[in-house]
């Protein structure tokens, strides 16, 4: 609830009061959107069967063209109708040709990491790792963290917490780890 005040002077005489209220009632607030069950978690529904997504990461699959995470019963579905019919090989979502080499799958993950695709981000910051280039890993997920992915405040969580590409800072760590919960990632939750 805010407060109105009737002038200046009386702001200035009554403010001390309503601060401590005020930082008081900001912390219940900041303690009850972090500890509230999410609706879904942070990887949402899949695009075509619209059901939740398994928090078993192996359970789908993610379009290198489009950046969309798709549950492996649609994928799998889509190989048998691929197969019986005899078609070309697509996305299942947005029916490009799929990559067949890793270099065109990396100029498609590039190519949605310019067009600022939180997603492709963060696949691109764990590819990175992978490779051990922790600076550029760092760089992508903390982009794809600005734009408010859980998945990017999650793994860059990780970064200030093993200090790998960036000095180790637990307030940081924390503050991540509470966005990626906020924003329903089941780890940090």
């Amino acid at each position: 609830k805010s407060v109105r005040y009737c002038s200046i002077k009386c702001q200035k005489e009554h403010r001390p009061q309503h601060k401590r209220a005020c930082k008081k009632r900001a912390a219940e607030l900041h303690d009850e959107i972090l500890f509230k069950q999410p609706e879904s978690s942070n990887l949402g529904d899949c695009p075509i069967c619209c059901l939740p997504m398994s928090l078993d990461e192996k359970k789908s699959t993610m379009m290198t063209c489009c950046s969309k995470k798709i549950c492996d019963g649609c994928v799998y579905s889509y190989e048998v109708r691929i197969f019986e019919q005899k078609l070309e090989r697509t996305c299942p979502f947005c029916r490009q040709l799929k990559p067949k080499t890793k270099d065109e799958v990396e100029m498609n993950v590039m190519k949605r990491v310019k067009a600022n695709d939180p997603v492709a981000m963060v696949s691109m910051s764990l590819r990175r790792y992978e490779a051990g280039d922790y600076d550029s890993a760092f760089e992508y997920v903390n982009k794809a963290a600005e734009f408010g992915d859980a998945g990017g405040h999650y793994e860059l969580s990780i970064f200030y917490f093993e200090g790998k590409g960036v000095e180790k800072d637990v307030k940081k760590e924390l503050y991540h780890l509470e966005q990626a919960a906020i924003g329903g990632h089941p780890l940090a939750r």
